[in-house]
């Protein structure tokens, strides 16, 4: 399967957006998968709202950002690049 790459440079609405990209694509997720996941999660987000945060577009919240963790099974330090 071959998933498309972002054609724009990254923006500085978070610093997560690329940690989550990372962790979604190294267990082969797609991003429609990763909404069902946030959306059993309580979390709602549309597919252009998970793609500009991906894009580092848009701003996370604490609660997406913990959740976004637990999905991906990642550290939210990870995310962060603290480690």
């Amino acid at each position: 399967m071959r998933m498309s790459t972002r054609k724009l440079a990254p923006g500085k609405r978070n610093i997560v957006g690329a940690r989550v990209t990372e962790a979604r694509s190294a267990v082969g997720m797609l991003q429609k998968d990763l909404l069902a996941h946030l959306q059993l999660a309580g979390m709602e987000i549309s597919p252009p709202a998970l793609s500009l945060l991906e894009g580092q577009e848009r701003p996370v919240s604490d609660i997406t950002l913990k959740a976004l963790s637990e999905i991906l099974n990642v550290d939210v330090r990870w995310l962060l690049g603290q480690i």
